[in-house]
């Protein structure tokens, strides 16, 4: 049988340190998940993890548009991108089923990110392809005719090696991009099955929204990739995801509630207008509403917008967030 040799990195006295402090943090997990339960923070995170990972890609869509696009409301945006997120929310739907060893299961995952946007999802690209910053290509990918062994051999080292999964899941992350194994969809695709193998290890990462903060350190994503590749080790990417790790690990602070914004959550009831809430409310200065109880709730993801795609709609309403119900539920 032929010998497949492990990827190249290295494991570096910061990779220790914080495979340490995140089985620590790990360790007090229990506490988060059943937090996360109560306050139904597990759909709040779906949201972020979603929303962060196509963002990273260049997809527009607020929060707010695809908890409506999720809910199953008309949602005023680019066809495509609308497009991407009903794939991720299925995608994560189904996530529970895949098992990250498993080529078919890769590709069939990919069939459902890049469905109705490519012309053959779930298939291995046909040709080359180069990652590009600007007009310079920083990185060429291995010829199309290496991809399906290359994918082979690291699906066969990740089934099999006995490195701990934080570190197999950054190591995999990294090589699997730096193959690029499809003609689309592969940063969405290296960042869903990280998140896979890690939720094999322990379940509550399947709510952890490590993307979304990959996402407020895109620079450092990019940056750490191509570090890596500099070196020939993915030292440098592991470190980094790592951290990202670590980070998403410390439960949500609570949103900051201003006394108004607090007598807002609790007098709104379903779906209500403005002018609706302002008379719950007492209020008649439309000015101060909106810039002492409207713009702060918005703002702080307490309050979404029935109609996100028209702010300024006559018919416009506002309704509790996930975020907002949990905050009304625990005070």
């Amino acid at each position: 049988m032929r010998k497949i040799s492990p990827p190249p990195f290295t494991i570096t006295s910061a990779i220790v340190s914080l495979v340490a402090e995140i089985g620590q943090a790990v360790g007090s997990l229990s506490v988060f998940a059943a937090q996360a339960k109560a306050l139904r923070l597990r759909r709040i995170n779906r949201i972020r993890t979603i929303h962060g990972s196509l963002a990273i890609e260049g997809n527009t869509l607020s929060q707010e548009q695809i908890t409506a696009i999720l809910e199953g409301k008309r949602v005023i945006a680019p066809p495509r991108e609308i497009q991407e997120a009903r794939n991720a929310i299925k995608a994560y739907d189904l996530f529970g089923q895949w098992q990250p060893w498993r080529q078919e299961d890769l590709l069939a995952a990919h069939g459902i990110i890049m469905g109705g946007l490519l012309d053959a999802p779930g298939k291995f690209r046909a040709g080359g392809v180069g990652i590009m910053a600007g007009k310079d290509v920083i990185h060429l990918a291995p010829p199309a005719d290496r991809v399906q062994p290359l994918v082979r051999d690291l699906l066969h080292w990740l089934k099999t090696t006995a490195e701990h999964p934080l570190i197999a899941s950054s190591v995999f992350h990294y090589e699997f991009e730096f193959i690029h194994p499809f003609a689309d969809g592969n940063g969405r695709m290296g960042r869903l099955w990280q998140t896979l193998i890690l939720s094999r290890w322990n379940p509550i990462f399947a709510h952890v929204p490590v993307e979304s903060l990959v996402h407020e350190h895109q620079r450092e994503y990019y940056a750490a990739l191509n570090q890596s590749t500099g070196k020939a080790d993915s030292a440098p990417f592991i470190e980094f995801m790592l951290k990202m790790i670590l980070g998403a690990l410390t439960p949500q602070v609570t949103p900051q509630v201003t006394p108004q914004v607090a007598r807002l959550l609790q007098v709104l009831i379903g779906e209500m207008s403005r002018e609706e809430i302002q008379r719950a409310l007492g209020l008649q200065d439309r000015k101060s509403f909106r810039a002492r109880y409207l713009a702060p709730a918005l703002t702080e993801g307490l309050l979404a917008m029935t109609i996100p795609g028209k702010p300024n709609s006559r018919l416009q309403k506002y309704r509790l967030t996930e975020t907002g119900l949990a905050w009304r539920q625990g005070v």
